[in-house]
């Protein structure tokens, strides 16, 4: 059993995911380590120091495990090895035990609600008959229509059409039928089954015995479904829904509770949570079930004050109900990447609103980006960070079409972009692509990289005090330090509660004693008097705040002086 409580950097308390800064890794993406143009554990490893440097507290990696890749990996096939595209278990493992010894804890995905079509349970129900045990692993029905040839209920696929698949029978004539709340190579698992739980819980311990830190859960409210699986009918559905947000879906997590709770060292569930009530998400939060939740309401608010406002307030408050920290989240592998949203006339996020091509001031994006940078920071709670959130990448919306991967462009007929745009290789060094994303000499990179990215490399913004590379390094490091010497006075950090401020600007306390502002209306603001500006999104004139600009303030001194 791995022990993550023992010297190093990593060992900071038990309840470290309390306030914790993660940064997400997109493997394929991330960093190439042998040259053959797609990310892999290798090049992970030889990218750590850019971590290290970052100052955040553990790595979260999607899926490597074997798969088609007909869903970016998230088609697992075994959720105990490792794709050979990204190398091997004994790398994985090496990888894990290298982070923790520059303090750098690390989280796995697990994909709950469904396997590959090449998972050994999935190929074994293929080849059994209907009503087999093989099959009630999973869930299949004969269909509707005199002769079958009608999906069995109404349910639709994330990724567009039919939630159903129609398999052969043993006679080869067209058979029963498969759910699949994604593509349909995503045949979702019977978690009614006891061998899906017990499944699932040997996987948890599988990596934390190799020492993984925690697990963020994928499509964490779909797991369990109604038996009689009904039809969901116009609009959003029944209630209680037939498949999302179901109350026996509460045991399995706390099943999964005690699993961790039996591993040293402060083992984390995260969860993937699509839900627009933030009392129902804080369910799932009570003290026995998962430690934290993504706030993606936070992520797909607009940049406006009051919006924000309203989403912090809401997600606070139902979170104190249960004694759980809120997760904020700017930016992940399935939105668009926030220095293009950000730049829109709309700036919210909607996956039922496929905005890609609309026209985005980058210049605008990035400002405010760098400003949501220092309001998400100062927010009491954890934060995850997006692999080149650090770099200001924007959106790549001119990829190639034959290039794209993503199911859901795909399963759409092209109506919708994908997500693509946000999985483009990470730009590390040189003026052109690929960036130094792998060895000199290696393959193209599995997505081409857009050659406007010279200016954003690490190496570009290495040493530049203006960067948002700098900005990220600097404001991370600050945050811990705030929090720390927080956590060492009587009565810790001041609770959070907004300041007096002109409408569309946010103020609040934070940390050792600090204030944030940030200012989303359009025109200047004035700073609060007797501080002192110990750290600013953008320039800082005469004691106010420009638009779209963030500051962090500590008392004493005139207002807006420097550090």
């Amino acid at each position: 059993m791995a022990d993550l409580t023992g010297p190093g950097g990593a060992d900071r308390r038990a309840d470290w995911w309390r306030d914790a800064v993660v940064y997400q890794i997109y493997p394929r993406s991330f960093a190439d380590g042998n040259g053959d143009g797609t990310g892999d554990l290798a090049g992970i490893r030889r990218r750590l120091d850019h971590l290290a440097a970052l100052g955040v507290d553990a790595l979260w990696c999607t899926p490597w495990y074997p798969s088609p890749m007909a869903d970016g990996g998230y088609d697992v096939a075994d959720h105990r090895g490792v794709d050979p595209l990204f190398g091997t278990l004994v790398q994985a493992e090496e990888l894990i035990a290298e982070a923790l010894r520059r303090g750098l804890r690390t989280l796995v995905d697990i994909v709950p609600n469904h396997v590959s079509r090449d998972h050994p349970w999935f190929r074994a129900a293929l080849a059994a008959p209907p009503g087999s045990p093989e099959r009630a692993l999973f869930h299949f029905r004969p269909g509707r229509g005199p002769h079958g040839d009608l999906p069995p209920n109404d349910w639709r696929s994330e990724f567009g059409g039919p939630a159903w698949t129609r398999v052969p029978g043993p006679d080869g004539a067209p058979g029963e039928w498969y759910l699949h709340l994604f593509a349909p190579e995503q045949p979702d698992l019977n978690w009614a089954d006891p061998r899906v739980r017990a499944e699932y819980e040997a996987v948890l311990r599988f990596w934390f015995d190799r020492g993984v830190a925690g697990v963020r859960i994928d499509s964490a409210t779909l797991l369990t479904k109604d038996p009689a699986l009904p039809d969901v009918g116009a609009g959003d559905g029944p209630v209680p829904h037939p498949y999302a947000d179901r109350d026996d879906l509460h045991d399995v997590y706390r099943s999964w509770r005690r699993v961790a709770d039996s591993y040293p060292g402060g083992r984390v569930l995260v969860g993937e949570m699509w839900l627009p009530d933030a009392a129902r998400l804080a369910r799932y939060l009570r003290p026995d079930e998962l430690h934290t939740a993504f706030t993606f309401d936070f992520l797909q608010s607009p940049w406006d004050a009051e919006h924000l406002r309203g989403c912090v307030d809401a997600t606070l408050a139902s979170h104190a109900e249960v004694g759980a920290p809120a997760t904020w989240v700017l930016s992940n592998h399935d939105v668009t990447r926030t220095v293009t949203r950000y730049g829109r006339a709309d700036t919210s996020f909607d996956f039922t609103a496929d905005r890609h091509g609309t026209p985005s001031d980058l210049q605008l994006g990035t400002r405010r980006a760098r400003a949501a940078c220092l309001l998400t920071l100062a927010l009491p709670g954890s934060v995850y960070l997006y692999q080149g959130e650090e770099l200001g990448l924007p959106e790549a919306e001119d990829l190639p079409p034959d290039r794209l991967r993503d199911p859901m462009r795909i399963r759409s007929g092209g109506a919708h972009a994908g997500r693509d745009g946000c999985r483009v290789p990470l730009p590390w060094s040189g003026t052109a692509p690929p960036f130094g994303f792998g060895p000199a000499g290696g393959d193209e990179p599995w997505l081409p990289q857009p050659p406007a990215w010279a200016s954003l490399t690490v190496e570009a913004q290495h040493g530049m005090p203006d960067s948002m590379l700098a900005l990220y390094r600097t404001a991370v490091r600050l945050r811990r330090t705030a929090l720390d010497a927080a956590a060492r006075k009587p009565g810790g950090a001041p609770a959070f509660g907004w300041l007096p401020s002109p409408d569309g600007v946010l103020a609040f306390p934070w940390g050792d004693g600090l204030v944030c502002v940030v200012n989303l209306s359009p025109r200047p603001a004035p700073l609060p008097a007797a501080h002192t500006l110990l750290l600013a999104s953008g320039p800082v004139h005469n004691g106010e705040l420009p638009p779209d600009t963030a500051a962090w303030l500590r008392p004493g001194g005139p207002a807006g002086s420097a550090d």
